[in-house]
């Protein structure tokens, strides 16, 4: 297997980035964006929706593709896609030509996710896969924690559009970065000649797994809660409890510290703890803290809100390495295709949760805490009755 060099590491950190960033850096524009378009903040919302949307839709195309030809042609493709709808966004005059051009976003900017999971499956087995995802969320975390920031600056100096200008320049600058240094991790030997039936079989294999359902489910539903408060929390905290758009920066990148910390202590429980184990400790938080946000969000309190929406996201850090390294840990010459299918149902999840926050929104915080104590417990119920 190839060595997995610091280099390896920061690159697939940036593939995976996309997601985080295409939603996180324009998270503080929120407000603005209604203002400038003259929408409302439902419809604001939704182009948060309509990205998970193209995520969902286009993984089950780069999946086969990536077992086929290999993780750098298509993953190139997604970024050549993922470029353009930026540039649609940082052009746009209307809401509904903004959820357009995000949904092409999404088309795109999944082709990073698949392959960077796709590639750690590639380039490494077992535990040490748990180990390797554990680190790269490390890496990845430093997103969320910088791209609010860094938005609510660009916010300042351009205005929203500056935000998507600046992700064109990240799409392209990465596009640039893989073409020169990233190696093919699938030789040709590995690679997959399956025809349409061949790749509906590989998935209707997977979705028929119990194990393999069972794992991902115990990863999506919970990353929907979280897409939930990704969706829900910058109305409920800069327009419910009035945080600037800098403030609002610094607590988001609280919530994404916590996920770095988890999951580096998840690193080192996985080697000393059976996995399974590890990963219902994890779930079992989650579940608990989406519990405790619904018995607290109706009472107007800042840290009621606050701190269970903190212990929710930090366990993710614990829950989404080991769900998706168990998951794909049989999925060999498939890796590809298991990582689209995964990446499919949480970003399925994704859309259906902000869909949700943002049809039901009615200037609380109890959509949002519903819909992530849903998330959190239906996760906990997927570990429960499906794996034994």
């Amino acid at each position: 297997m190839p060595r997995v060099s610091a280099l390896l590491l920061l690159v697939l950190a940036a593939m995976s980035a996309f997601g985080p960033l295409a939603t996180d850096m324009y998270l503080p524009a929120f407000p603005a964006i209604a203002a400038g378009l003259a929408a409302d903040p439902a419809a604001v919302q939704k182009t948060l929706a309509s990205f998970f949307a193209g995520m969902a839709i286009a993984q089950p195309v780069f999946g086969p593709l990536a077992d086929r030809f290999g993780r750098r042609p298509p993953l190139l493709v997604g970024l050549g896609i993922f470029v353009l709808g930026s540039v649609g966004c940082a052009l746009t005059q209307s809401i509904g030509w903004l959820m357009l051009w995000r949904f092409v976003q999404g088309l795109g900017g999944c082709a990073g996710m698949v392959m960077a999971r796709a590639i750690v499956r590639d380039v490494s087995e077992g535990p040490a896969t748990i180990r390797l995802m554990s680190r790269l969320m490390l890496v990845v975390t430093l997103a969320p924690i910088l791209a609010p920031s860094l938005g609510g600056l660009l916010l300042g100096l351009g205005g929203w559009r500056a935000i998507f200008w600046a992700l064109v320049a990240y799409g392209a600058g990465l596009a640039v970065v893989v073409t020169a240094i990233l190696p093919e991790t699938l030789p040709p030997d590995r690679r997959r000649r399956d025809g349409p039936l061949g790749i509906i079989m590989v998935y209707a294999r997977m979705l028929g797994s119990r194990r393999f359902m069972g794992l991902t489910l115990s990863g999506v539903l919970p990353m929907a809660g979280m897409f939930a408060y990704i969706a829900g929390s910058p109305f409920v905290f800069m327009e419910l409890h009035r945080l600037r758009p800098a403030d609002y920066g610094l607590l988001f990148g609280a919530n994404a510290i916590g996920i770095m910390a988890v999951s580096q202590l998840n690193a080192w429980l996985s080697t000393r703890q059976p996995p399974e184990r590890v990963l219902l400790w994890g779930l079992c938080s989650m579940a608990t803290a989406g519990v405790l946000l619904v018995a607290l969000a109706g009472n107007g309190s800042f840290l009621g809100v606050a701190v269970p929406l903190f212990v929710y996201v930090a366990s993710i850090g614990m829950v989404m390495p080991i769900a998706a390294a168990l998951a794909m840990a049989s999925q060999g010459r498939t890796a590809g295709s298991a990582s689209a299918l995964i990446g499919t149902l949480q970003f399925s999840g994704g859309a259906v949760a902000g869909g949700l926050v943002g049809a039901f929104y009615d200037g609380t915080a109890m959509p949002m805490a519903i819909v992530i104590a849903l998330a959190g417990t239906g996760g906990l119920l997927s570990r429960l009755f499906l794996l034994r």
